[in-house]
């Protein structure tokens, strides 16, 4: 079981002796019993952290915001930065490092294992508790939570209320780390994949009809994008914002710059985004799934990315984010490498 104070301690211990800049964490909201993000830069701060089932973030985000800051102001990495990191996390920073955005010298790890448990989706909590307040939650065991309400105490079953991406989480544990909290348990509650199912089975009109309806719900917020510690793009190939129209720019430089997908929120143009951006994430999507948690009109993102992570696996046995030695799908070639798509 992950011992908080043990983990506060080592932060304190990592910010007094000056080993890193600041440390990414977790704190209690304030607007909300759901945990925040926190940046840690004093010892005395560290007793500020918590780790409970609302631990939902991805903090792996805030290192690609960090390095894109560093790039803008021309500056050179200094000090670590220390980053608390689920196993789902830690598998986002084994992508960033993988592909050089990052430095395994510029990253203390600070893992804690889910052992199990994982974390709870709020939406599913809401539902459950069909109106009563939740004030806190905590892990009890590792099938429960207890959630502290305004009515009193209730237990809850913990597959009633976790987040998707940690029913399937095959490996809940930071393999990837400078020191880990908890123990190491393996296999999801569900088998890999389960949440395809449904959809994969489903003929083909009727796929079509339940995306067409999804999407055309998109506000092209873009807020999975912005949400996503893998789309770290200076210029997103949807969104182009780098192209500077000036007083000399030309007739021609202003004609000639390709839009590769409009902002309106039309069917074709919504489909253009998300399908783009599912195939840039293929092969890096790590499940952590913060693009779906964090969508205003509840569009299930995480699915195509899902498939995206099946199809490389059926096809190249491939993981991302298991291994900061091995390349990223794109850059691995094997002889054996099915080829029947090629034409």
């Amino acid at each position: 079981m992950v011992n908080l104070e043990d983990l506060k301690s080592h932060v304190a211990r990592l910010l007094e002796k000056g080993e890193v800049s600041y440390v990414l964490g977790f704190q209690k909201g304030t607007a909300t019993f759901m945990a925040v993000p926190a940046f840690i830069a004093e010892a005395e701060d560290a007793g500020d952290l918590v780790w409970d089932p609302t631990c939902v973030h991805n903090l792996s985000l805030y290192l690609t915001a960090e390095r894109k800051i560093q790039a803008t102001k021309k500056q050179t990495a200094g000090k670590p930065i220390g980053i608390v990191c689920k196993g789902c996390d830690s598998r986002s920073v084994v992508v960033l490092l993988q592909e050089s955005y990052l430095k395994r010298e510029n990253v203390h790890i600070i893992g804690v294992s889910c052992e199990g448990n994982g974390v709870l989706d709020e939406k599913k909590l809401k539902r459950f508790l069909k109106g009563k307040t939740p004030l806190n939650a905590e892990f009890d065991g590792a099938d429960h939570y207890l959630i502290a309400t305004r009515d009193g105490d209730v237990k809850v079953p913990a597959k009633e209320v976790l987040a998707d991406r940690c029913l399937e989480c095959k490996d809940p544990f930071p393999a990837e780390n400078n020191v880990v909290f908890g123990e190491r348990v393996s296999g999801g509650r569900l088998p890999p994949f389960t949440s395809l199912d449904a959809m994969e089975a489903a003929a083909v009109g009727d796929k079509w009809n339940f995306w067409k309806e999804k999407l055309d719900s998109c506000l092209r917020c873009y807020a999975c994008r912005s949400v996503c510690p893998m789309c770290y793009c200076e210029e997103c190939v949807v969104d182009s914002i780098t192209f500077m129209v000036t007083p000399t720019t030309s007739p021609d430089q202003k004609a000639n710059r390709v839009r590769w997908i409009e902002r309106s929120n039309s069917t074709s143009e919504n489909f253009g985004y998300h399908l783009v951006r599912a195939i840039h994430l293929a092969g890096r999507c790590i499940d952590c799934g913060e693009c779906e948690r964090v969508c205003p009109v509840h569009i299930p993102v995480r699915l195509l990315n899902k498939k995206m992570e099946k199809e490389a696996f059926n096809m190249f046995s491939y993981e991302p984010g298991r291994d900061v030695n091995q390349p990223s799908l794109v850059s691995s070639f094997r002889d054996e490498d099915p080829d029947g798509h090629i034409l």
